[in-house]
């Protein structure tokens, strides 16, 4: 048998032996060339590989904004610069929780009058700086009387968020009574409107409605149909602004309490108790959607039958008076939901 590489030549032993030696040089010359050439363009990629993963690591050394966003002189001047009041008589204020529902409302109003942006963290002021913070309707727990006035008892929380809050108010009290801080706490009454929680009562209704999806509608015991005091959140900013505008000074320095300083509690609701059947219906009205509906015992989770504001304390002080009917404001946040979601191009009149 004779092999491939034999059949590239004559048989005749006369040929010359020169052309055969010749091709098996080249045939050499050409694996090694290639074999080197296949060598040569890995070591040029790893050379070109380490030599920009080097490059990148020296940028990202040098860069001042890699360090200087997050931290630095530079940020703590970009802070501070922040905390520049824009309007004669305003304020520098901190936001927590400003990412949040109630809180980026908020922030975006008092940066419309002129007041914010973020502060630099929290840390002991000279002067101490005047405190409004959000608590819950959810405080009152299982609380009868009706309306829920501020002066009504609080210590008989139906679910933990409720007792969270409680202990704010607790925390916040003391910090008053030792410090002299000055301390306002609201307590939102069902907080509804564009940019809400999805995993609210009517978001969630309208999110599965327009699906085509069923909603859990709950009823309290004896079959009576829970009631919420839904406030739409331009009233509660309002009264967010009212409080901070009348907050008044603390009176502590450097740690110290220099006299009394005020402490407030104020309900921020609507004072008009919807039942969750009824805003279903709205909601169905302004969808132009039926919704499909389980009826269900609700259970015992926590959750409250009713909730009712008496927000008498609130309009004394600071003139709150929240003018936003569900009817409204769910046609607002429909309007909202539609426009940021989108629904098969639907524009509610």
């Amino acid at each position: 048998m004779r092999s491939k590489e034999e059949d590239l030549f004559p048989s005749t032993p006369g040929k010359v032996k020169m052309e055969r030696t010749t091709y098996m040089l080249n045939r050499q010359f050409y694996r090694c060339f290639a074999s080197t050439s296949t060598m040569f363009l890995w070591a040029l990629f790893l050379i070109a590989l380490i030599a920009s993963y080097l490059s990148i690591q020296s940028l990202v050394l040098s860069s001042p904004t890699s360090i200087d966003t997050w931290g630095g002189l530079k940020w703590e001047k970009h802070v501070r610069n922040s905390a520049i009041i824009q309007r004669k008589g305003g304020f520098s204020v901190l936001v927590t929780g400003s990412a949040g529902f109630v809180g980026s409302h908020v922030s975006l109003a008092l940066k419309r009058r002129g007041d914010v942006t973020l502060l630099e963290a929290c840390k002991s002021a000279n002067p101490q700086p005047s405190i409004v913070w959000a608590s819950s309707s959810s405080v009152y727990g299982l609380n009868e009387n009706v309306p829920f006035s501020e002066s009504d008892r609080t210590d008989q929380p139906a679910s933990l968020y409720a007792a969270t809050k409680k202990a704010g108010e607790e925390i916040t009290h003391t910090y008053n009574h030792i410090y002299g801080l000055s301390i306002t706490g609201l307590r939102f009454f069902t907080v509804y409107g564009p940019w809400g929680r999805p995993d609210m009562a009517y978001f969630s209704f309208t999110r599965n409605i327009l699906q085509g999806k069923p909603i859990t509608v709950y009823r309290g015991k004896n079959r009576v149909d829970l009631a919420r005091d839904f406030t739409y959140i331009d009233d509660i900013v309002k009264g967010c602004l009212g409080s901070l505008d009348t907050s008044g000074k603390s009176t502590g320095s450097g740690g110290k309490k220099r006299g009394a300083a005020l402490y407030r509690i104020f309900n921020l609701g609507n004072t008009s108790p919807v039942t969750v059947p009824t805003l279903v219906s709205i909601l169905e009205r302004h969808l132009k959607v039926k919704a499909k509906k389980n009826i269900i015992e609700m259970p015992g989770n926590g959750d409250v039958p009713f909730t009712h504001a008496n927000i008498s304390l609130a309009s004394s002080e600071f003139g709150y008076k929240p003018t936003t009917d569900l009817q409204t404001g769910l046609k607002k946040f429909v309007r909202w939901y539609l426009s940021y979601y989108g629904y098969n191009g639907r524009i509610v009149d």
